[in-house]
């Protein structure tokens, strides 16, 4: 097979070293990739979607894997299908799951997913209304549509929520994506990563995972795309992760598949696990960066029939299992000075325990040297406790 990867993250990286493990992938080109990639490297952005077309008919390939959201949103996954190219990913329509929170929501509504309360504006007038009547120190306020991973603001005091609002309703910060938003009941708990292949009416089960959003150490500062990640996460034992996507994944499933939009491909829930239970705070639609780079550190089955299986619609026909490694991994992010303005790398480590792999990880980091740099010194470390506390 000839696999195309479409982007430019660690994530892509990742994605290209588990496919070429795979006895099926004679030849594996990525658009428009990284240094990690560079052997494989095609010079065409991940948001042309007519030239990923050209070059996927001229060089015959058999198979395309969208890694990041844009490409998704745009249509790349109608695109390749309609050349008959198959693709892993979700139509553009379903796409909007995470294109758009606005219509995330309804749809977490429609299928009676739990999930915070909500309102969404246009109006800045209206926006800072609805803040002053809900009385409530601590409110998140979200660009509607993508911004990297940055368009979400929590905010911890009333003015803090009115100055999120005319950032990006009136200063357009995040441009046409801030010109509509959602605003949001602050959800109090620990946040947890569940990630689903689905082929439109099934869904399998990676396993858990725990991302790191804020800039800060202690989870303190801006929220990024993500400085760190790891799995399992002790948040939810293996057990715990079906029960997880009847709530989180399967209803959404089922209401995409009313709507005539079936999902195939990846989908990511971020739950927050509350005192009252799981509830979703956001949808994507691709593998997340950075939890990605352990899962797939974690994966041992060949991970091209599950990705074809997706897409053909074959997950619960073929009996799809994913043979998993029983050791911890845990990635790193290394980001620019200034980061989540700047553009980040990062770096995974396997362990048979999570403080090993952590202690790799960070081993590891300790031999590279890279100016204006930083990352977080504690990613791993809220897993580790949980464990120790367990273990009392």
């Amino acid at each position: 097979m000839r696999i195309l990867i479409i982007g430019s993250g660690g994530r892509e990286h990742a994605l290209a070293w588990k496919i070429s493990q795979s006895p099926l992938v004679k030849e594996i080109f990525v658009a428009p990739g990284n240094g990690g990639t560079q052997e494989h490297n095609v010079a065409i952005s991940d948001g042309d979607v007519p030239a990923l077309v050209a070059f996927a008919k001229e060089k015959n390939i058999d198979f395309v894997i969208p890694g990041p959201e844009l490409a998704l949103t745009l249509g790349i996954t109608d695109a390749m299908l309609a050349s008959g190219i198959p693709c892993f990913g979700p139509s553009q329509a379903c796409a909007a799951l995470e294109g758009s929170k606005s219509f995330s929501k309804k749809a977490m509504e429609d299928a009676c997913i739990p999930t915070a309360a909500y309102g969404v504006f246009t109006d800045i007038n209206a926006a800072h209304a609805f803040i002053d009547e809900q009385g409530k120190a601590s409110l998140v306020v979200k660009a509607d549509g993508l911004a990297a991973g940055k368009g979400v603001i929590i905010a911890h005091t009333l003015q803090e929520a009115h100055d999120a609002v005319d950032a990006m309703i009136g200063d357009k910060k995040f441009g046409d994506a801030g010109s509509t938003v959602v605003i949001e009941e602050f959800l109090e708990g620990e946040e947890l990563s569940l990630l689903c292949f689905c082929d439109g009416e099934n869904a399998l089960a990676l396993p858990s995972a725990q991302d790191h959003k804020a800039v800060g150490e202690g989870d303190t500062g801006a929220n990024t795309g993500g400085m760190g990640a790891y799995s399992p996460a002790p948040l939810a034992q293996d057990e715990e992760l079906e029960k997880l996507a009847d709530i989180a994944i399967r209803p959404l499933l089922k209401e995409m598949a009313k709507r005539g939009t079936p999902f195939k491909g990846i989908l990511y829930a971020g739950l927050m696990m509350t005192k009252n239970g799981p509830k979703v705070l956001e949808y994507n639609v691709r593998f997340g960066d950075p939890e990605c780079q352990p899962l797939l550190m974690r994966l041992e089955s060949d991970i091209i029939p599950i990705m074809q299986a997706c897409v053909e619609g074959t997950l619960g026909k073929n009996n799809v299992q994913l043979k998993l490694s029983s050791k911890s991994a845990l990635g790193v992010v290394w980001a620019a000075k200034g980061y989540p303005e700047t553009y980040p790398k990062g770096i995974s480590a396997l362990g048979d325990t999570l403080q090993a792999a952590k202690h790799l990880s960070y081993e590891a980091l300790a031999h590279i040297k890279m100016e204006n740099a930083y990352y977080r010194r504690d990613i791993g470390a809220k897993g580790i406790k949980r464990l120790e506390n367990k273990g009392k």
